[in-house]
């Protein structure tokens, strides 16, 4: 069973609303460029495909695309704009479930392998991934980096993101990796929505290890889609391995 939170109908319904900040052109088409540059002339399958905010302008650029999905109704959200035919989807945990076929390219993204909360998973996720990987494929994964800097002295929360809608502020266990986003949203109609999410964080070195492990090797790491350098004061990182 996996330790990833099922996302139930009202969040996957709410889901392409909340998240519009992350469906704009800016946002998503230096993404949609890189992954489409990687898959070349071969298919790529999303782990944690969600309701399709990249598979969809991924496909439309003439990438065949696949997904597995833990919830299915994520599913039913990304059914709206694409049918099975299109972009077909098996419902199960990145970690063991398998699809038909072999691909170019495996992405995961927008902090997704955070879901899962045990080392373990972590590791299976890569391993899975590399299952699906002919020779000389990619896996890329796209994750924030712990700001534990943030951490007052002898605290464990610190703020993530703050806008006038949406407030974020993490729960950081230290002993376990563990964080829990509490997120405060302002709607339109004055109301204030309250919702949490438990995740795992994990440190690029620790990325790397797991990739080791399941056969995968660096090629490249950068601090966004647009191939920026990855450095020290970077908040997250686009890293891609390689299989041998």
């Amino acid at each position: 069973m996996t330790s990833s939170e099922v996302w139930d109908r009202e969040t996957a319904e709410r889901y392409d609303a909340d998240s519009a900040e992350m469906f704009r052109p800016e946002v998503l088409d230096p993404m949609v460029d890189f992954l489409a540059g990687l898959a070349g002339d071969g298919a790529a399958l999303e782990f944690a495909v969600g309701t399709g905010r990249v598979a969809v302008p991924l496909a439309d650029r003439g990438v065949p695309v696949s997904g597995i999905e833990l919830s299915e109704p994520m599913v039913e959200q990304l059914r709206v704009k694409a049918g099975a035919a299109r972009i077909p989807v098996v419902v199960g945990d990145m970690a063991t479930t398998t699809v038909p076929g072999q691909f170019a390219l495996v992405f995961l993204v927008w902090n997704s392998l955070s879901n899962v909360r045990t080392q373990d998973e972590q590791v299976e996720c890569f391993r899975n991934a590399a299952r699906h990987l002919g020779p000389g494929g990619r896996f890329v994964v796209e994750l924030w980096v712990p700001e534990l800097r943030r951490l007052p002295e002898g605290q464990a929360v610190a703020p993530g993101s703050i806008s006038p809608t949406h407030l974020v502020f993490d729960e950081y266990d230290l002993a376990t990796q563990g964080c829990i986003s509490h997120h405060y949203r302002h709607d339109a109609d004055g109301t204030v929505r309250y919702g949490s999410g438990r995740f795992r964080y994990a440190w690029p070195a620790e990325l790397d290890l797991m990739a080791r492990l399941a056969g995968l090797r660096l090629e490249g790491r950068y601090a966004d889609w647009s191939r920026a350098p990855y450095g020290s004061e970077s908040p997250s990182h686009v890293s891609v391995w390689r299989k041998e």
